[in-house]
């Protein structure tokens, strides 16, 4: 199933449960704007290459839209599409003022050079400078794209419109970046680990933790479930699981993947298992923090978690969506287990408009608080209405968008 295909599948499922009218969910569903450029840029050898670039811009009623910047070979135009839908419900379950958007180059990053990164980057600037900007488009760092990326990216976008550090998010703090947007959904995620176990019952320190990809995301998360008495198990990378049933020491393997080059190869405080074992360990919850799709019908009947969090951005496909809601498992959905890092970035975008930095411990309160405002709001909604927390969310968000749209008016 496509990318697009998931996203409205969800969609659907909760907008039946609106019982919202055909119009209204084609309105809803359709992106406003789809823009494909070629991004020509220079090798180091001389040579030009030749990629593509996307933006989607999918809705702009709740306010700015507002999406990451990914650089990955498996990008392309339907893959930015539903993620850009998928936004646009992020930042309305989490009530940021913001819509969806989303973009990005099919390329592998790892194959360029710094200077090649770069020069990349200040051309795709130059073909969709137009169409972004503080009040229209922000974006921010995506897979396979960081802080610097953002920077070179501002640079250029401001060579056209003047100084102006909120047309992009995710931007060094020496570049008018927010304190603690690095951290910031891995540190969602966590917290919203704390809230989902305490309405389930179970206590942290009796909640054995597996977490795929030890990334930011994933290392970041493991960091703050460590703090919150949460035993982790065990994580994995590309080079396998790393297992200890009595607990991992994650200080240390923070560490070591820093000093390694962000990744765990040669890390020997722990058992390896292979990369895909870590999904079918017995543990009470389990967290993929890496790539989409990762649990499907053929390998969902083995998870053995008793509750999911999806960190990454659409883990769990459809079909195994049902097979999980047969068997019991709770599932907290993408656009709210990892929203941390869009709140953070709205922060960002606040300080920037308001010319004014605020502390670490405030951008913290401030993501507790939004966080876990959004968690109430959709366990409240599941129970009442007794669907899962995904159906849950997606109806939150799919009303709020459709008020806003509604309170504009039409000009037709």
């Amino acid at each position: 199933m496509r990318a697009s295909e998931s996203t409205n599948l969800y969609f659907q499922q909760a907008a039946d449960h609106l019982k919202m009218p055909e119009w209204l969910r084609k309105l809803l569903l359709t992106p406003k704007r789809e823009v494909t450029v070629q991004v020509a840029f220079e090798r180091d050898n001389g040579m030009i290459e030749t990629v593509q670039g996307f933006r989607v811009q999918h809705d702009n009623s709740r306010g700015p839209m507002k999406g990451g910047l990914r650089y990955h070979p498996a990008v392309d135009l339907d893959e930015v599409r539903a993620l850009a839908a998928l936004m646009t419900w992020k930042t309305a379950v989490v009530e940021l003022p913001y819509g969806g958007a989303k973009g990005g180059i099919g390329i592998d990053p790892k194959t360029l050079s710094k200077k090649e990164l770069e020069r990349m980057t200040r051309v795709f600037v130059n073909e969709i400078h137009e169409i972004v900007g503080p009040d229209t488009d922000i974006p921010a760092p995506d897979m396979g794209t960081n802080f610097e990326v953002m920077s070179w990216f501002r640079n250029q976008w401001e060579k056209y419109h003047g100084f102006n550090p909120a047309v992009i998010t995710g931007k060094p703090v020496e570049e008018y970046g927010a304190r603690g947007r690095e951290e910031a959904t891995g540190r969602g995620v966590g917290i919203m680990a704390v809230k989902l176990l305490k309405r389930l019952n179970v206590r942290p320190d009796q909640c054995r933790t597996a977490i795929q990809g030890f990334g930011n995301v994933g290392s970041h998360a493991a960091k703050f479930l460590v703090e919150s008495a949460f035993p982790v198990i065990a994580v994995s990378d590309l080079s396998g699981t790393y297992f200890n049933a009595k607990g991992l020491n994650i200080s240390e393997m923070l560490s070591y993947s820093i000093k390694n080059g962000n990744q765990l190869t040669g890390y020997t405080g722990a058992e390896r298992l292979p990369a895909e074992a870590l999904l079918e360990l017995d543990v009470d919850l389990l967290i993929p923090a890496a790539l989409g799709d990762v649990i499907h019908k053929k390998n969902a009947k083995s998870i053995k978690a008793k509750t999911i969090i999806e960190a990454a951005n659409g883990p769990v496909d459809p079909e195994a969506d049902e097979i999980l809601k047969a068997r019991n498992i709770t599932i907290l959905p993408d656009i709210l287990a990892n929203a941390g890092g869009v709140t953070v970035s709205y922060f960002e975008w606040v300080q920037n408009r308001q010319h004014y930095r605020w502390s670490l411990d405030r951008v913290r309160q401030e993501l507790d608080r939004t966080m876990s405002d959004a968690f109430e709001n959709v366990w409240q909604q599941a129970s009442n209405q007794r669907v899962s927390l995904r159906t849950a969310a997606f109806m939150l968000a799919i009303s709020r968008v459709q008020r806003a749209t509604e309170l504009a008016g039409s000009s037709l």
